[in-house]
């Protein structure tokens, strides 16, 4: 296998289009030129929960949206299933991490280059006149707005449910006694991720 060379993306400028770019088939909603102001860069509504069927496409999509390669993607541990350590992307491997103190409610995706991009992550189970509001809403200049406003305007709850077991009860954590899928989430400001 030969090594690819990967060219240093170009992070957005205020030059860029300011149009924004919704991609319907992957049901996806992104600001071209990030506002720093704003909590979220855009939404994403995945088909399911399962992030190794649902991840490779939204890398995809990212790097062909924004001409960027992403490089890492963090998401909260609790919302998904299925998750690898990484994502096979066109000559490289994306590497996954997942978090429980990052807001369930978004992923992050991290670059070579300038700020990661941040995506609310419309549930999959979401009803589409909901989920559709939500990915026109962000795609909209949304500077200040924090995630429980966007998600109140768009009519979604502002809480992801914990997930169920097979016997329809709440699945709690080994250890701390908390629902899960119930984390903290930050107040205020962009999410950040680290490992």
């Amino acid at each position: 296998m030969t090594p690819a060379l990967l060219s240093q993306p170009a992070p957005l400028s205020s030059t860029s289009p300011a149009i924004p770019r919704v991609d319907s088939a992957l049901r996806l909603s992104l600001r071209p030129v990030q506002n720093r102001l704003a909590v979220v860069d855009g939404a994403w509504w995945p088909s399911s929960c399962d992030a190794a069927a649902e991840l490779p496409g939204l890398i995809a999509a990212v790097d062909r949206l924004l001409g960027r390669v992403t490089l890492r993607v963090g998401l909260h541990g609790d919302v998904w299933q299925n998750i690898p350590r990484r994502i096979p992307a066109r000559g490289r491997q994306v590497r996954i991490g997942w978090f429980r103190h990052t807001d369930p409610r978004v992923i992050t995706l991290s670059f070579a280059a300038g700020e990661p991009v941040v995506l609310l992550i419309v549930p999959s189970g979401t009803a589409a006149g909901a989920a559709e509001a939500t990915l026109k809403l962000t795609a909209q200049d949304i500077g200040g707005m924090s995630i429980d406003a966007i998600l109140t305007l768009a009519h979604l709850p502002a809480d992801p449910a914990p997930r169920a077991t097979a016997d329809g009860s709440a699945r709690w954590e080994d250890e701390g006694g908390s629902i899960i899928g119930q984390a903290a989430r930050p107040s205020t400001g962009r999410p950040t991720t680290s490992e």
